[in-house]
């Protein structure tokens, strides 16, 4: 089966967040900002598709010790991308980016292994775990997204 994703639209500026300038976080367009949880992960699929999938970190650089590029532009893994589309921010948490992290991590396996607690650190390094194995791809990823979009929205009707 092949998973379809739509483009994401097209984005006019971005401007950095006053929390930590320093840090180069940026929101991102109203546009793209999700307000339920299928639309959290097709927005976070999108975010992927364009940037691409990191493993290791929320993002290369994330202290910008290399990089200036702003960091909702770097490649991001499954947690950043959910953290940029719901709090619009990689490196800023929320109850709604949290949530969407939570439902996720119940439906991934971790050698054989759901996540170990149900802490939002536990839940988020669960997540991370899954998408840091090796030979993890970005179509992967996004087809876990679309399918937990899809489940999400089934649940909701």
């Amino acid at each position: 089966m092949q998973t379809m994703i739509s483009p994401l639209p097209a984005v006019t500026a971005v401007t950095p967040l006053e929390v930590d300038s320093a840090r180069r976080d940026a929101a991102l367009p109203d546009l793209i900002r999700a307000t339920t949880i299928p639309q959290v992960y097709r927005a976070a699929a999108r975010l992927l598709v364009r940037n691409g999938h990191h493993q290791g970190d929320l993002l290369p650089d994330p202290f910008d010790r290399r990089l200036t590029t702003l960091h909702v532009n770097r490649p991001l893994s499954i947690v950043a991308a959910i953290r940029c589309v719901a709090a619009g921010n990689p490196h800023v948490s929320s109850p709604f980016s949290e949530l969407a992290v939570r439902v996720l991590a119940h439906r991934l396996l971790v050698d054989g292994e759901g996540p170990f607690g149900d802490s939002r650190l536990a839940l988020a390094t669960h997540v991370d775990s899954w998408g840091d194995a090796e030979g993890r791809t970005v179509e992967s990823c996004v087809a876990v997204l679309e399918a937990a979009a899809d489940a999400s929205k089934a649940v909701a009707l």
